[in-house]
């Protein structure tokens, strides 16, 4: 009996994805008020592993994934990162948006519509 690898919130890194649940950013804190609890129709989670990447925020009904980029997130070797990890998800199914902490701070309908739009394109599939 072959036992199918599911790459979904890999045992090894569970205190790395509690870590990062309690030291959120202000715009991760932000964005989790408007999308927890099915606010957009949709469950996602925060802090989620698949492969050894940790996703900032993850749907698993659309296979959609958010991520937010700080400042932390200007550096070339950053940048590299942030590509392997989004080629990563992509090359696994996933769609991925990225959000600027400036967009979460900005207008929360904007990035909210964004989202929703996004969402509702997917669930068509």
């Amino acid at each position: 009996m072959t036992i199918k690898r599911t790459y979904q919130n890999e045992p090894t890194l569970k205190d790395v994805r509690r870590f990062l649940r309690a030291e959120g950013t202000s715009a991760e804190k932000i964005l989790w008020k408007y999308i927890r609890k099915n606010q957009l129709g949709y469950k996602f989670r925060r802090q989620f592993s698949i492969g050894n990447f940790v996703a900032d925020f993850y749907c698993h009904e659309l296979k959609l994934i958010i991520e937010l980029d700080g400042w932390t997130h200007d550096s070339s070797q950053t940048k590299i990162k942030d590509l392997r990890k989004q080629q990563f998800f992509e090359g696994k199914g996933y769609t991925v948006i990225r959000l600027t902490n400036e967009e979460i701070y900005g207008d929360p309908e904007k990035f909210i519509a964004r989202i929703k739009e996004i969402c509702d394109k997917l669930s068509k599939y």
